[in-house]
């Protein structure tokens, strides 16, 4: 078995849309969208396949950028973006179904946006 490299590069938020049409018009399908927390910024991949072929384009932004929607060229996407939303509090401009934060029911808003709880030996979980 060989194992494909996979290219990921990083692109500005301005560049989302012109990017993900091209993997569109090329015939890509849309894989994922992951987003997680480094630090102060939010590193968000947008991983596409096309006959076993993998690529990513990533986009960090801060928290408070707002991202534009995919929906319209992967409609499919409206759930890793209200994900984004609930999880992170990522704010994702024109999705085509928009949860407004109830897609995910979580004791804490934006759960994944918060520094992770300091356990200290002898704390009972």
């Amino acid at each position: 078995m060989t194992i494909q490299p996979q290219a990921t590069t990083i692109i500005d938020v301005g560049k989302l849309v012109g990017s993900v049409e091209h993997f569109r018009n090329e015939g890509y399908r849309l894989v994922q969208i992951g987003c997680t927390k480094t630090g102060d910024l939010y590193e968000i991949n947008y991983s596409f396949d096309k006959d076993y072929h993998f690529e990513n384009i990533r986009i960090v932004i801060a928290a408070d950028t707002e991202v534009p929607s995919i929906s319209g060229m992967y409609w499919n996407s409206f759930i890793y973006e209200n994900e984004m939303h609930d999880l992170f509090g990522i704010q994702v401009r024109g999705m085509n179904i928009d949860f407004k934060g109830t897609l995910f029911r979580t004791s804490v808003k934006y759960p994944f946006s918060q520094p992770p709880a300091t356990v200290t030996k002898g704390d009972k979980p």
